[in-house]
């Protein structure tokens, strides 16, 4: 589909396909869309698919909708359109999260290409990460992408913060899964060796640590913090640099006020990263369009 030639009655499909991609936690995908003709399109949580127990209040289901509704205004901008978003358009519909319209005409900039292009090259990581340095300058760059979405990027490079961030995520592991082995028995997402004493710059077999947070602690700044976070995974694909994630302590309440005090109290967690070089990382299933689109 070119960019000039697209045509935005016809592209519904088109800019879902773009969403879908977005991470979730627990790969949950808990959204759907609604067309809306020739205006857009509006993105809804999908409230049955909400984890109740990790995730009482949906804050993770928010974030992982703001994902793919970045990824909605990126589809958009490929195709040659300013997004028009109006987020929580109707007070009185929890769940009606965005309405996305196309705007005026204006050609994508490189950098919206190059996350474009990253879209299915973005995916999860599982398991320990390299212990490739990340390409000079990628920080920096992340840093300012999460900032122009409204959120923060702060990085866990100290080895006692460290020590710290893993104490908490262990925690969080075995007070949702107590019955289970402990982590360093089972090397849960590659944690037995997170953390250690880095050595060089902070990035070891775990990658390099970081906290994605905001300044408030609300059901808008959920949706915002999923933009940030999508938008910094993608530039951090484009340079092969993928990322694990790690929700155990943001999802038990007393553990993530004590994570909070790793990005200081101005600040709240909503996601905690890896992020570095890895191999054999492969997609997960996607729920089929039919069942998102409407």
């Amino acid at each position: 589909m070119s960019v000039v030639g697209a045509r935005p009655g016809h592209a519904s499909a088109y800019l879902v396909r773009a969403a879908v991609t977005a991470p979730s936690v627990h790969n949950s995908q808990p959204w759907l869309f609604v067309s809306d003709g020739d205006r857009g399109i509006e993105v809804h949580a999908d409230a049955g698919r909400r984890l109740p127990l990790a995730d009482p209040h949906g804050r993770e289901m928010l974030i992982s909708c703001g994902a793919a509704l970045f990824n909605v205004r990126l589809a958009m901008r490929h195709l040659g359109f300013k997004p028009v978003v109006r987020d929580f358009p109707e007070p009185g519909d929890p769940s009606f999260l965005a309405r996305v319209m196309w705007g005026a005409y204006a050609p994508p900039t490189g950098e919206e290409q190059r996350l474009y292009g990253a879209l299915h090259r973005r995916h999860t990581v599982r398991g320990p990460l390299l212990a490739d340095p990340l390409p000079a300058g990628l920080l920096d760059a992340l840093r300012d992408h999460a900032r122009a979405e409204g959120a923060e990027l702060h990085v866990v490079g100290d080895p006692g913060g460290r020590r710290r961030l893993a104490a908490l995520v262990r925690a969080g592991e075995e007070a949702q899964h107590p019955d289970c082995l402990p982590l360093t028995g089972r090397d849960y997402a590659g944690l037995a060796p997170l953390f250690p004493a880095p050595p060089r710059r902070g990035q070891g077999r775990s990658g390099l640590v970081a906290i994605l947070g905001t300044d408030r602690d609300d059901r808008r700044a959920w949706l915002r913090v999923g933009q940030a976070l999508e938008r910094v995974l993608l530039h951090a694909a484009a340079h092969d640099v993928m990322a694990a994630f790690h929700t155990q302590p943001l999802e038990v309440p007393h553990l993530r006020a004590r994570t909070r005090r790793t990005v200081g109290e101005g600040a709240f967690p909503q996601m905690i990263l890896r992020l570095g070089h890895a191999s054999g990382v492969c997609p997960l299933p996607r729920r089929p369009l039919a069942e998102v689109l409407r």
